[in-house]
Parts: structure tokens; sequence; C-alpha cells
């Protein structure tokens, strides 16, 4: 086994999940990354844990779940709720062999779908869970890279000092957490304001996404105001869907389009009425993720991006008294930073053109 799986396997275990004696786990997993599974199968036996492994995460089965099954026809799965429902660590591995095995699934089953499965997914969110990727040749291949420079890729944002992250990522947890207003420029046409007010900035270094890399919060929901175009590209359920551009007024998106797949952005925004404001802003902050990958668990992370999320608010980002937005989706989207743009706090300028404050005093 390649030790770079172990060490993987070694961080979601001991870092990412606080792995104890005792624990029920399950790991949720493509066949495709079997070596991975094997590897934490070994770490959690030698914890004393114990392990059951389902493959949820696997498209060619889902894709034939939604095309037997109309709109309506989606129910909760109870069994599914009781499996997790006596969970104590949830993972969740993503691999692929075919990253469009859903494409020919229309959004509004998809939409019915998510609806139904959503009490599963507050569900895991109360488990200590993990998200994270394994280097399949389809992600490979999607990222436009061979396999082992896809590997490298992976296992070098994965397999790194988290504490070392955490406290670079502190710099700016400290400049948002007591603040009100955030401002985003960039290019010609995004500028946005939101306030944060007592909403709590989170430092994420490993912990729930492995990769980490990224500060987050979220918005006061009805505080959104401007325009943003989000000018990298995003999958989702198999469809490719570029150029988004949103407009915010009163916190709630009252112009949308997107050059690829708007039918596809339309019925994510349809979904529900939480689903046209926003529940995320995120930093992005890991600067060994230095590429575009079609991957939003990486691309979310680097280092000259921003990312907001139309959708749910997690509960831990919406400080007590607070309005936490409420949505059934939770769908995030990208603003490159690296140049012709700015984040302010409290009109104080805390990044410009991808370089932040504490970075320039450091070098």
């Amino acid at each position: 086994m390649d030790p770079r799986i172990r060490e993987h396997a070694e961080i979601i275990a001991n870092h990412s999940v606080d792995l104890q004696d005792g624990d029920n786990v399950v790991v949720d997993a493509h066949p495709v990354a079997e070596d991975l599974v094997v590897a934490l199968h070994e770490v959690i036996g030698d914890a004393g844990a114990n392990p059951m492994t389902v493959s949820q995460r696997t498209g060619a089965r889902q894709r034939r779940a939604f095309l037997r099954a109309g709109d309506d026809e989606y129910e909760t799965p109870e069994h599914e709720l009781a499996l997790i429902q006596n969970t104590d660590v949830y993972i969740a591995i993503r691999a692929d062999d075919n990253v469009t095995q859903t494409a020919d699934v229309d959004p509004e089953t998809s939409a019915a779908y998510q609806q139904a499965h959503r009490p599963i997914l507050e569900e895991r969110l109360s488990t200590r869970w993990c998200l994270t990727q394994y280097p399949a040749p389809a992600n490979a291949q999607l990222a436009e890279m061979s396999t082992e420079g896809y590997e490298g890729f992976v296992w070098d944002a994965v397999n790194k000092d988290w504490d070392e992250q955490r406290e670079h990522q502190a710099n700016m947890v400290e400049l948002m957490d007591p603040a009100s207003e955030i401002r985003i420029k960039s290019g010609e046409t995004t500028d946005v304001t939101m306030s944060i007010e007592g909403n709590p900035t989170l430092n994420d270094y490993g912990e729930h996404n492995l990769p980490g890399g990224e500060v987050f919060t979220a918005p006061q929901p009805d505080s959104v105001e401007g325009e943003v175009l989000f000018d990298m590209p995003l999958y989702h359920q198999g469809r490719e869907i570029t150029d988004v551009y949103l407009e915010f007024e009163g916190g709630e998106v009252i112009d949308h389009s997107a050059a690829k797949n708007e039918e596809v952005l339309t019925e994510v925004l349809n979904t529900d009425d939480g689903a046209r404001r926003l529940g995320e802003l995120g930093i992005g902050m890991n600067r060994d993720i230095d590429r575009f990958t079609y991957n939003m668990l990486f691309d979310e992370k680097m280092g000259d991006t921003v990312h907001m999320a139309v959708g749910r608010a997690y509960d831990d980002t919406v400080g007590e008294g607070n309005e936490a937005n409420d949505s059934a989706v939770h769908v995030d989207m990208i603003v490159d930073m690296s140049e012709d743009s700015f984040i302010e706090v409290d009109g104080e300028r805390v990044q410009e053109d991808g370089t932040f404050v504490f970075e320039e005093s450091d070098g």
C-alpha cells in the first residue's frame, strides 16, 4: 500500500474525527477508493472502533434510482436515517469512475431527492463527520492531470501540518470575528456587501473537510446587497455551470444568469425560499492548492479565492439570536481574487489581489 494512503487514513482518524474506542463508524465510499477504505478499516480496528462501509456515493446507482422515480416519488428512507442515528463517526470519501454519471437526470428530480434526504444530511452533521477525496482516475481526468500527478496534488493538500495551517488562518479569523460588514470587489462586475455581525468566523483546518484551508461564516440573510460574477466553473449533479451571475437586493437573488446550464442554476435557486439567499461566505487560504480542478472540496480552499454558497447556513456559523438561513441545498460558487480585487472588513482592506495584509508583513 502507498504510504500516503495510510497517512491519509491516520489523519482522518486522529485529526479529523477524533476516533475513540467503541465508536460506531460508517465509511461511505465509491469502490474505486477501496485502498483508502482498507487503510481506514485498519486504523479504525486498531482504535477499537466498529467500522461499516456503504457505497451511497456511486453515481451509477444514484442515476438508476433517479431515472426510475418521478419528481413526487421520493420519501425519506427511514432505514438509512436509522443507520446514521446510530452512528458516532461518518466518513465520506469522494471518488468517481465517471464524474458526469448523473448528467442526464433532470434538475427537478435531483431537487426532489435532496429534499427527501435532508433529514439524513442533518443527522450526519450531528456526528463527528469528515468529507475527503481519494485521487481516482476520473477526478484526475476532470482536473486535466495525469493520475500520478493528481495523486501527488491530493496528498500534498491532505497530508500536511494542520496545526501550522490553523495558525496561519487564525490571522483572518481575528480580523473577521468581531467585524460587522464585509465587502468583496473583483473585476468590473463583482461588488457585494454583507453583514456578518454577531456571527462567528470558523477556522477550517482539516476537521470536517479534508483538505481544509478556509475561514468561513454566515452572512445575515437579509443583508446581502450587490452583484457577483462567479468566474470559476462548478459541477452540480454532473453538469458544468459557468459564469454564474447573481444580483442581490435585501439579501435575495433578484436576477441570475449563467453562460452554460443556466436551467440547472435556476432549479437550484427555486428549491425553496432559502435557496435564493446566501448561507456562507468563505475565504480560501490553502496555498498548497494552487490550481483549479473542478472539485469544490479543493477549489474553494485556493488562496486567491472567495466562495459564497446559496442555501443552508451551518449552525455553528450563526450567532445566538441571529437568523439562520434555512434550505435543502448548499451550493458553493467561487470568485477569483488573484487580480483587480480586494476584501474589506469594516472598511479596512485586508486582502488585495489575493495577498492578505498579514502575509505582506510576514514577507
